[in-house]
């Protein structure tokens, strides 16, 4: 029996929709770029949240090449993607894998003439030049590091001395570490030689960002303490210095002693620095960044952002949101809000950086999303 036209045109046209599908380009934009959040993110006036690119498994840290493109890390695909936007339209041009295979990859820098990224087990680097979407040689490992249980994410910077600052979490809750390289920031010469402790006592410092000649870390700290203990923190590190865990943690602005953990004893504390600012307890701080462009009002510029994730280990969620820290101060201010609605979780910020345009792109790993936030007059 023949068929009528209009059922083969239907057919052909369903076979086409099935063959586009099973192939999606890695260069396509995703379909949502520019458009809205699919939920409602409150900014200060002025500001616009929209989407910048999705479709990730875990995307979590960012880095600046410097031409401008903007390098992304998925940990969930064990991917590091670029996002180039050539034509300056806001929108990335393209969705390029720049390296896969990696193990967790999380933190990113440029230094020199390479890329490195911070794996769950060891830092390496690949060689890179500007404008290159594709790693042109195969990673060169620098650094082993302790992985398995507890915290998985290492976070890699560059100081103004030329030296690699690497952050590697805890293996549990709250203990006496056997490894240095745990609950601490190591520092390193370019080529991963000569490492040692440059910050110890930190049990989880998934953000790590420099200001002038100072290392600013966030901190998530211990659980199990009920609701409100700790609160979670943000740190200015130096050379040498001890900031708590796991024998205190910073309350009402000084360190105070863990007498649930119980090792040692309080006069511990007394050569450990406190937080020069604390958010609410369990909202897990996780990437932060100073907003280095001029775009965004003369209140913002120099600002320290963080991005809380938000925690299990709360009777009611905390969290879930974008803040703004004074860095001279300690001042806390919130930036974006709208993640939490009551207790239902819309998203989980985890990181935001300053492209090149002056707009401020931000990671949210409970959508495999990437959000573009600028500011109109």
């Amino acid at each position: 029996m023949k068929r009528p036209l209009t059922a083969l045109l239907g057919l052909l046209l369903s076979v086409s929709a099935c063959a586009q599908s099973s192939s999606p380009s890695t260069t396509a934009q995703a379909p949502n770029v520019g458009a809205a959040p699919s939920f409602t993110i409150q900014a200060p006036e002025g500001f616009k949240v929209s989407v910048y690119a999705d479709g990730f498994k875990a995307p979590r840290l960012l880095a600046v090449a410097p031409n401008g493109d903007i390098f992304l890390s998925d940990t969930g695909a064990g991917t590091v993607y670029v996002l180039p936007d050539r034509n300056k339209d806001g929108k990335p041009d393209s969705k390029a894998v720049f390296a896969s295979g990696l193990s967790q990859p999380h933190g990113l820098a440029f230094h020199g003439n390479a890329l490195y990224v911070a794996n769950t087990n060891a830092v390496v680097r690949f060689p890179y030049k500007s404008g290159d979407l594709k790693a042109t040689g195969p990673a060169e490992k620098l650094v082993d590091l302790p992985s398995g249980a507890g915290h998985s994410t290492r976070t890699v910077v560059f100081g103004p001395d030329d030296r690699m600052y690497v952050a590697t979490g805890s293996s549990c809750n709250v203990c006496e570490e056997s490894d240095p390289k745990r609950a601490a920031v190591w520092v390193f010469d370019a080529d991963g030689k000569n490492g040692k402790v440059y910050a110890s006592g930190l049990r989880n410092s998934v953000g790590l960002a420099w200001q002038g000649t100072t290392l600013y870390a966030s901190m998530n700290g211990r659980d199990q303490l009920g609701d409100n203990v700790p609160p979670e923190a943000f740190f200015k590190l130096s050379a040498g210095g001890f900031y708590g865990w796991p024998y205190c943690y910073t309350l009402n602005g000084e360190q105070t002693y863990d007498k649930d953990f119980g090792r040692k004893t309080a006069a511990v504390c007394d050569t450990a620095k406190p937080a020069f600012a604390t958010v609410t307890a369990h909202s897990a701080p996780l990437g932060i960044n100073f907003y280095t462009g001029k775009a965004f009002p003369s209140a913002y510029q120099g600002m320290l952002f963080a991005a809380l994730h938000g925690s299990w280990n709360r009777s009611e969620k905390s969290g879930y949101k974008v803040v703004m820290i004074d860095p001279k101060s300690g001042k806390v201010t919130d930036f974006l809000t709208g993640f939490l609605n009551g207790q239902q979780v819309n998203g989980r910020p985890v990181a935001v950086v300053t492209a090149a345009d002056g707009s401020m792109l931000l990671t949210d790993d409970g959508n495999g999303t990437v959000y573009r936030i600028t500011y109109t007059k």
